[in-house]
């Protein structure tokens, strides 16, 4: 999260929590971690301690109404929507491709990119050519240094470790997993991105901004459910189904490269009901030309990403975000085969990578 943003937002909260913001500011992670108020941190992770103490007890300490543990797959489910990468749904998703011509959908990962807090990317060419000249025919050769945050910089994809939020002592993630037992200073023990197979799905993708019109859409834009509907009916597209990747076309990306203090002060992003009826729609991915895949500062100021903790922590869904949907949209391709491989980092929170749609 942009420091600046983060400064004016806490401040506004300081007198009622006692929360003081350093002076170089607060990372997203920690925004996330920080839980400043017990009933905002309950929100971010949707979540509550309360495990076995009765259903009202339970509700009234968990805004988010409900337990979202154990896992449909499981109390010990580490995967989430990824369960949903079936073959069937791989044969599904290929009967999409109709002329073979494949999409970039990730941005370069390079230096001058919006980033937040002190994240860097760095990639440095040690030597020159590094090595040579071997043999005959005096072989040469190039290595690269790289130095920066790997899973949360650039084109990334959320992985279930990335969000928490904390009510009390407790912390709670996916399936009900505390931070004793998901954290780990050199890799999460559990929730881990490498737990991950490849997404090869059906894709589709909602071009909100081409419906609304314009070049794009204001920051904290609330894409409703009906704006959802209508550009769904008016690109012909049937609505999305179980295992589904549903991308969001808002014309923020625009903004990389050109203006990063306005691209990290806000965006445009679907609403909480958009939110949870894509969970009821059990979608394996949800991604955006925006950095969160949501509005911000959102809909409601005491439950910041919201749809974060609606997608991730409570119904195993995959964020990827920052993503160049503009090609897709000139084309007018909004059905596709979708693809993507995550890193599989050990213990990583997410995954940096170049995800595909294939028409």
């Amino acid at each position: 999260m942009q420091p600046e943003w983060l400064r004016r937002y806490f401040h506004q909260h300081d007198d009622q929590c006692g929360h003081q913001v350093e002076e170089n500011g607060v990372s997203r992670r920690d925004f996330v971690k920080t839980g400043f108020v017990a009933g905002v941190a309950a929100g971010m992770a949707a979540g509550s301690v309360v495990a076995q103490t009765g259903q009202a007890e339970a509700q009234a300490a968990n805004p988010m109404g409900k337990d979202w543990w154990p896992s449909p797959w499981g109390p010990n489910d580490e995967r989430g929507a990824n369960n949903r990468m079936t073959p069937a749904k791989a044969l599904e998703a290929a009967k999409l491709i109709k002329t073979g011509k494949t999409y970039q959908l990730a941005m370069t990962l390079e230096a001058g990119i919006p980033l937040f807090g002190a994240r860097h990317v760095s990639i440095t060419i040690p030597g020159g050519p590094t090595g040579g000249p071997f043999g005959e025919q005096k072989l040469m050769y190039n290595d690269e240094m790289f130095s920066g945050e790997v899973g949360q910089v650039g084109s990334q994809f959320d992985g279930l470790g990335h969000i928490a939020g904390t009510v009390g002592d407790t912390i709670r993630y996916y399936n009900g997993f505390t931070e004793a037992q998901v954290g780990g200073a050199y890799g999460l023990q559990k929730l881990g991105v490498h737990n991950l197979k490849p997404f090869f799905t059906r894709g589709i993708l909602v071009d909100v901004l081409a419906h609304k019109g314009g070049d794009r859409l204001p920051i904290n834009y609330i894409i409703t459910q009906d704006d959802v509907m209508q550009t769904l009916r008016r690109q012909g597209t049937r609505e999305p189904g179980e295992g589904d990747v549903v991308l969001f076309r808002t014309g923020h990306i625009k903004l990389w490269k050109k203006d990063n203090a306005e691209y990290n002060k806000g965006c445009p992003g679907p609403s909480t009901t958009v939110a949870k009826w894509l969970a009821d729609k059990k979608i394996a991915v949800v991604g955006a030309d925006t950095w969160p895949v949501e509005a911000v500062p959102g809909e409601n100021a005491s439950r910041p990403f919201e749809c974060h903790v609606i997608w991730i922590t409570m119904n195993g869904i995959f964020i990827n975000e920052n993503l160049n949907l503009e090609e897709l949209s000139k084309d007018k391709v909004y059905e596709f085969a979708w693809s993507f491989n995550p890193l599989p980092l050990q213990g990583g929170t997410g995954s940096p990578g170049n995800s595909v749609a294939i028409a």
